[in-house]
């Protein structure tokens, strides 16, 4: 028993030491604390610091991009500037009458032009006077020169050409809108160079009914869908649909609004237009403006959601389409 009580003694003695220690302020939990404030300190120092600096760094990027902003405004605006300076500069030349180059025509001329000797009374008649727009010797440069440039800044009529040009488009125009309307072709002697018949007509005809349509599903393959939107990806009215989904065989199908479908309507007719003959762009262009015109014919304006399918590879893939969905 004595044994147990000195080794008891002999524990509480050692955790006395311990608790002496703990409570030492070199050692103890006080220096603890006191390392671990200054630790915090120290990195609550840096982390401002840091923030501080990037902050700074912010700032003179904002400056750097606000002041880039400005510059290319500013060089945007003077390029403007130049665009109009060019554009008067071409309709100027452009009304600016030739000059035929005849002599005593410009003060110059009439400068350098030796001065005509007085005719003998008993030899001939005399002469009529000089007309007044001949310049003497003795005239002020600056006269005929003021003139002259007035003559060229009046404004000039417009050419015949213009006029015939203008009034081609507006009974094209015409033609177009009483075709789309249903109104009853004109008499022989009352039809214009724009007949309803002529295919430009017709192609202004499935522009205004695609203008009309809000959606339009279109089927393809995937290779055909990237020609397509790689045709019209610069055409500034057209927009990549956000949802183009894969379906069986290799093909998509995606959702085109109206605006979409006459941008690609155009570029279809520019395409089989311009393209040779017995090329891929000149009957892939054909097929699709052809399938689409034939979708838009059927069209009477009933909120119907048109189809294009471009899949004739397998019969009824139209159906297969459909289940599909």
């Amino acid at each position: 028993m004595k044994k147990q009580l000195e080794a008891a003694q002999e524990t509480l003695g050692r955790l006395e030491q311990k608790l002496d220690r703990l409570e030492d302020p070199t050692y103890g939990l006080s220096a603890l604390h006191g390392e671990l404030t200054q630790s915090r300190l120290k990195i609550q120092e840096a982390v401002q610091r840091g923030t501080a600096d990037l902050r700074d760094e912010n700032r003179e990027l904002r400056c750097r991009q606000d002041r880039l902003i400005s510059e290319l405004h500013e060089t945007r605006s003077e390029f403007q500037q130049l665009l109009d300076l060019a554009d008067v500069l071409h309709a100027a030349a452009a009304h600016c009458p030739p000059q035929d180059g005849t002599p005593g025509d410009s003060p110059a001329d009439a400068r350098n032009e030796p001065p005509a000797e007085a005719p003998e009374p008993a030899a001939r008649e005399p002469e009529p006077a000089p007309a007044t727009t001949a310049a003497s010797p003795h005239t002020e440069p600056h006269t005929n020169q003021q003139a002259e440039t007035m003559d060229h800044t009046e404004p000039q009529p417009e050419s015949g050409d213009d006029n015939q040009g203008r009034e081609q488009d507006h009974a094209l125009k015409k033609a177009i809108e009483d075709a789309y309307r249903g109104v009853p072709a004109p008499t022989p002697a009352q039809v214009s160079e724009a007949r309803p018949e002529d295919p430009k007509v017709t192609h202004g005809v499935l522009l205004l009914k695609a203008a009309g349509v809000a959606s339009a599903q279109l089927v393809a393959h995937r290779d055909t869908w990237e020609w397509i939107s790689g045709l019209t990806v610069d055409h500034c009215h057209f927009r990549t649909p956000p949802v183009v989904q894969d379906v069986e065989q290799g093909r998509i199908q995606t959702v085109l609004s109206g605006r979409s479908l006459i941008a690609l309507l155009i570029e279809l007719w520019n395409t089989r237009h311009n393209a040779a003959p017995l090329n891929i762009d000149w009957a892939m262009a054909t097929t699709a403006y052809d399938r689409i015109a034939t979708e838009l014919t059927k069209v009477v304006g009933q909120g119907e959601t048109i189809r294009i399918i471009l899949d004739d590879g397998l019969p009824g893939s139209g159906e297969q389409v459909a289940r599909d969905e």
